[in-house]
């Protein structure tokens, strides 16, 4: 939890020249999720982002781009930005659709600079910790995982494959609700599927189907209905906002909440 973090970076911070206005309890807060070994490396990797710069103290700057290290990776300065354009598309779609929907978590930050994997990424990072989720949570989760792939049918009318990372953990998550947590009227409070795998006996690694042919289309068909709805409740907020997604192309490659809210 928060306070459970926030003693971690304590421990961790011991012996560090942290510059002064440090707030280690906001970056607690930055970091939901995060591991002891995780928030160990958040500061390790600040201290050596510090000694490279030729600077003695870590500065909240430092510490910024430690967090974005460890959740996506180094930036891939070399990597040249050929579709620019476009990912500013995509990543301004996830950005004003999660602004949109009360069920989301609050945009932290939007950048198309490449890290790992990735091409660009949006940060939600919720205001307290979660154990748990709503159905309609779920539901805008679901619409601003779309978002980036709604933006680029909308702009350009010719949708890229830079969504297939979105599109993989949508439909998870989707599906998810349909056999896990027993969110559809049409099957009901039950719970499909089987984790508990042998693969040496031939079976699906992570998954065995305890269902009928039949519930198994049922599945596939209310899996598809909630990403269809998703998605076109993506592109109606990124319709009714089309000036702020277009004037997203002239505002810098990466925008942090501490920005001007007009952006």
């Amino acid at each position: 939890d928060l306070q459970g973090r926030h003693k971690i970076l304590q421990v961790h911070a011991r012996g560090k020249p942290l510059a002064e206005g440090i707030n280690l309890l906001s970056v607690a807060r930055r970091t939901p999720g995060f591991t002891g070994a995780d928030l160990a490396n958040v500061l390790n990797e600040a201290a050596l982002l510090t000694a490279r710069s030729n600077q003695k103290l870590i500065t909240n700057v430092s510490l910024d781009e430690a967090i974005d290290r460890v959740i996506a990776g180094p930036q891939r300065r070399t990597r040249l930005m050929s579709e620019k354009e476009k990912l500013i598309t995509a990543e301004g779609g996830h950005a004003l659709v999660a602004a949109a929907l009360p069920g989301t978590d609050p945009v932290h930050k939007v950048t198309i600079l490449p890290r790992g994997r990735a091409l660009g990424y949006t940060m939600v990072l919720p205001d307290e910790d979660k154990y748990s989720q709503t159905r309609s949570e779920m539901l805008d989760k679901l619409a601003y995982m779309l978002g980036g792939r709604a933006a680029e049918e909308m702009v350009f009318h010719d949708p890229t494959t830079g969504a297939g990372n979105d599109i993989d953990k949508a439909t998870a998550l989707a599906r998810a609700m349909v056999t896990q947590y027993g969110m559809t009227e049409r099957l009901g409070a039950i719970k499909l599927g089987d984790d508990n795998s042998e693969p040496f006996l031939g079976r699906d690694i992570g998954h065995t189907r305890n269902y009928s042919e039949d519930v198994a289309a049922i599945i596939d068909e209310e899996t598809k209905n909630f990403l269809t709805a998703a998605h076109q409740e993506a592109f109606d907020i990124l319709e009714e906002n089309r000036d702020v997604l277009d004037n997203l192309v002239l505002v810098s490659t990466v925008c942090n909440a501490d920005d001007s809210s007009d952006t």
